[in-house]
């Protein structure tokens, strides 16, 4: 078993799951004054601070991924915020792509900037304490969309920087989303997810990277949310399943799977049933953010230093997606 895989396997495995907390500031701005909480540093570190040492961390939470900003925090005690994740047996990650901008000659879809440079601000989060990155690919689904270009351009940049992340020792995260924003059905999403995945299985394996050291980030198989053709949780969980066994390859550890606007107990529901059907080798389990966040977030805000109850709400969802990656949840243990 290499290092690398080892890594992923930590993160994921007995139910385990990643919290995504690598909001840039701007997104974290918007997120607290929707709370009507100022978004200072400190109010930033604070409730970030009050998640990482509740007492789900080291049961429930392998990996968390940070931000630029919150890796490099001091919490009070002059412990740094990977010192803290450590202590609580949850690995530091980070985020190093640097945002989606628009793709030159398709002006409708986005392309993720973040390469120049990146090897040597790898060296430092390294150095900070992170074992795992992410970076994130995003399409969007329409009549003439994804196109060939936003797909081929994504893949070929998520195996560049993948490849510099295992340069550098750390497991990085593939995360492609199709997003739901949009009008197409399940199968539209079918469709194309499974074109995205293999086109970045096709450059991961041409950039040489070790395929038993990442981690795969995809959405789950819907029907958009504008769309008239919704399809209920058990069809998400055999389309999503079906999509995966035919796109992944077998030595890929572990697949996290992102929330992408749905609710606490949908994104929950969604990977338990994932869980119950699957009949593949992956371990599928969580990299959620807002599904993992919300509910402690409006809490909070009333208070922002009732640590404890904070903490409570915190510690309840990360509990019900532990269960739902190992099949084990149902609607009764959400009261």
């Amino acid at each position: 078993m290499s290092e690398l895989n080892s890594i992923a396997l930590k993160i994921l495995s007995d139910g385990k799951g990643i919290l995504a907390a690598d909001e840039s500031t701007a997104t974290m701005t918007k997120r607290l004054e929707s709370v009507s909480v100022s978004s200072t540093p400190e109010n930033r570190l604070l409730f970030r601070k009050t998640l990482f040492s509740s007492k789900s961390m080291s049961s429930c939470i392998g990996g968390v991924i940070l931000y630029d900003e919150t890796i490099k925090q001091k919490i009070s005690n002059n412990k740094n915020v990977p010192e803290l994740l450590n202590s609580v047996n949850s690995i530091p990650g980070i985020k190093v792509d640097t945002g989606a901008k628009v793709l030159a000659n398709s002006l409708n879809e986005k392309i993720t900037e973040g390469l120049d440079g990146l090897r040597d601000r790898l060296k430092e989060y390294y150095k900070l304490g992170a074992r795992f990155t992410k970076w994130r690919g995003v399409y969007n689904i329409t009549k003439e969309y994804p196109s060939k270009l936003a797909i081929h351009s994504n893949a070929h940049s998520l195996a560049r920087y993948s490849a510099l992340v295992q340069e550098c020792n750390m497991v990085p995260i593939v995360e492609p989303e199709v997003l739901m924003d949009g009008k197409h059905s399940a199968q539209d999403c079918l469709l194309k997810t499974s074109e995205v995945i293999k086109k970045c299985f096709e450059e991961l394996i041409l950039h040489k990277i070790d395929l038993t050291g990442i981690i795969l980030k995809p959405n789950m198989i819907w029907a958009g949310s504008g769309s008239d053709k919704k399809i209920d949780s058990n069809e998400v969980a055999k389309l999503t399943i079906e999509c995966l066994k035919n796109s992944v390859p077998s030595e890929v550890p572990g697949i996290a799977f992102l929330s992408g606007g749905q609710s606490e107990i949908e994104a929950t529901q969604n990977l338990n049933l994932i869980n119950k059907e699957n009949t593949t080798n992956f371990i599928m389990s969580y990299s959620y953010g807002r599904a993992l966040q919300q509910s402690a977030l409006k809490h909070w805000s009333k208070n922002i230093n009732d640590v404890e109850g904070t903490q409570n709400i915190f510690n309840h969802r990360a509990k019900m997606n532990t269960l739902a990656a190992q099949g084990k949840w149902s609607k009764e243990l959400e009261n």
